[in-house]
């Protein structure tokens, strides 16, 4: 398996390559295409009676006030646990508000229970810097074999996004390592906007674990396009360059596609028996390059296939979207284009749940069975 800065003969080999993503090999041979939603209604909804002792502002704050979304998604013994972004009312507006991470678990994966107070904020520590006043926005979460929570989420000072990392071994106090590429080729990227970070992972067994490529660990990340990184310890993360020392483009939004804006990774990709399944949030673009089949600027979910012996390798990806706003609450709240942003993947009881915001404002969650 190969997995290293490419040079500049084979980086554009393999950017040819990825330009081919014509479906040559049918949806059905290798795409997630069963998940069915479990409910016609929110399974997480805001609360305007949780209140939250605020380090960063000093006072009582109703944390969970105004909207619940983007969520992530794991097992911790019998339960799946979803870590969500809420939103106090601070201001209005999107990304004007203060965001925090909650806790919630689940038997069923459907009928949750929320911690009362948020397990990851804005505080008077080492990150405020990044964090202060946006928050800790959209987490993606993944355990190692060892039982080590990862989490990639957004720092919001209302300047720059990063994306960073903090781990946990019980999901509920989470040590912050800060930005993932802020030692990167010598700080090269730690003021870039970065954000969604798709950890590679496997299952073993009934478990859902990280998985290692080459010896090391690979996400996929990015929102504008998709890029590859790679980390030996989980923290510090490395993108991964073309032959002009740009990061390098896996993916990118294609006219006249739903996934014509943006290509934003969603929750943990998966290596399946065909290859590495990531799948992603595709932002349908406004005017010449939308697809009339969507509505502008909506949001669906897609999937694509990548080369397992080589991750930079994008094998296919659907043309059309497997997940669309279809109820009422998806297609209202803080984002009314319509929106199922995909974040949270657990694998729980034989069955693959798939968690996602809807229209910014609230959660809802889909299932498949594993085959």
């Amino acid at each position: 398996m190969k997995l290293h800065l490419l040079c500049a003969a084979a980086a554009g080999l393999l950017l040819a390559s990825c330009a081919k993503t014509s479906e040559a090999v049918s949806p059905e041979e290798w795409a997630w295409l069963d998940f069915e939603r479990v409910s016609d209604v929110p399974v997480l909804a805001p609360d305007s009676t949780a209140v939250f002792a605020c380090p960063m502002r000093g006072e009582d704050v109703l944390w969970m006030e105004s909207d619940v979304f983007n969520p992530a998604a794991t097992v911790k013994g019998d339960s799946i646990v979803v870590l969500f972004r809420s939103e106090d009312n601070s201001a209005q507006g999107i990304g004007k508000r203060t965001s925090r991470i909650g806790y919630a678990t689940s038997a069923d994966g459907i009928n949750f229970d929320i911690a009362p107070t948020p397990v990851l904020y804005p505080a008077n520590d080492a990150e405020s810097i990044h964090e202060v006043p946006g928050g800790c926005e959209d987490p993606r979460v993944a355990m190692t074999d060892d039982g080590t929570y990862v989490m990639m989420y957004t720092q919001w000072n209302r300047q720059v996004p990063r994306l960073a990392v903090a781990t946990s071994t019980d999901l509920r106090n989470w040590t912050k390592h800060g930005p993932a590429f802020a030692k990167a080729y010598d700080g090269r990227f730690a003021d870039m906007a970065s954000k969604s970070a798709s950890i590679v992972t496997k299952l073993d067994g009934d478990r859902q674990i990280i998985a290692k490529i080459d010896g090391k660990y690979v996400m996929y990340w990015g929102e504008a396009f998709v890029n590859v990184a790679t980390s030996t310890d989980l923290v510090n993360w490395t993108p991964l360059l073309d032959e002009n020392g740009e990061l390098l483009k896996v993916m990118t939004p294609r006219k006249g596609k739903f996934d014509s804006s943006l290509t934003e990774c969603g929750p943990p990709a998966v290596i399946t028996d065909k290859g590495i399944l990531l799948l992603y949030n595709g932002k349908n673009a406004e005017g010449d390059w939308a697809d009339p089949e969507y509505t502008e600027k909506t949001y669906c979910g897609g999937q694509a296939l990548f080369d397992t012996n080589d991750p930079t390798h994008l094998i296919t990806r659907l043309d059309k979207p497997f997940f669309v706003p279809e109820t009422d609450f998806e297609k209202s709240g803080q984002y009314p284009a319509g929106t199922v942003f995909i974040e949270g993947l657990a694998y729980h009881n034989g069955k693959w749940h798939l968690y996602y915001g809807c229209a910014d404002s609230l959660v809802g969650a889909a299932v498949r069975t594993n085959k």
